[in-house]
């Protein structure tokens, strides 16, 4: 248990740092915060404070698609998006990164950044096998729901996010905000690396964790 807590704590913190990089970079935000990012360019909400609600949102919609099957499990998710929205706040405050001071080049590179701390938290937040994110949790109750794998009902609320975002965005200020460049390679590259950090490294992360057998040693 105390790796799990570990990794799933250090995995939080690293996707934190991810989703605020990609908010620093000016080129657009990862899917599944568009919503909040939006409402918080748009009519000066809190970022943190709007993400809180978009995962109140979601676990709602978890409830809903389960049928209160994992209530509790759910509800834990709350307390979870109350702690990582705060921590956004944090990482806000921290970084003063302007990406109208830098260069494209500058800022492809941020995203690069952003990119892999977002796959790298996911994979370890997720690998830990505790409270899951609302973002994550939200899209395995619709895999569950529609009956498909979560790489399809993850492209389904990624779009359905990012769709909704440029939506509400344009008839609030006539121009899509927080959708760009970045969302785009966001929805390609972040599974991606959550894959290779997985292929590397999930099988030894489940035996620390004592998800997973310990490999069988034998005597020469």
């Amino acid at each position: 248990m105390i790796y799990r807590w570990l990794f799933y704590i250090l995995g939080m913190l690293i996707l934190a740092l991810g989703l605020t990089l990609n908010t620093k970079t000016g080129l657009g935000v990862s899917p599944i915060i568009s919503v909040s990012f939006a409402v918080s360019q748009i009519w000066g909400f809190n970022f943190g404070d709007a993400t809180f609600v978009l995962y109140i949102l979601c676990v709602a919609g978890e409830i809903a698609l389960q049928r209160r099957r994992n209530l509790i499990s759910n509800l834990l998710q709350i307390l979870v998006s109350l702690v990582f929205s705060r921590v956004l706040n944090v990482y806000d405050a921290l970084i003063t990164y302007d990406n109208t001071l830098h260069s494209l080049p500058e800022n492809l590179l941020m995203l690069a950044a952003a990119m892999i701390c977002t796959g790298v938290g996911a994979a370890l937040s997720v690998n830990a096998h505790l409270a899951a994110n609302p973002g994550d949790g939200i899209v395995a109750a619709i895999g569950e729901a529609i009956g498909k794998e979560q790489g399809v009902a993850k492209n389904i609320v990624d779009i359905s996010c990012v769709v909704f975002t440029c939506i509400l965005s344009f008839l609030a200020v006539g121009r899509v905000v927080g959708i760009g460049l970045g969302t785009l390679c966001a929805m390609i590259c972040v599974g991606r690396v959550i894959s290779f950090f997985n292929k590397r490294w999930k099988v030894s992360m489940l035996r620390l964790s004592g998800l997973e057998p310990p490999m069988e040693v034998t005597a020469a």
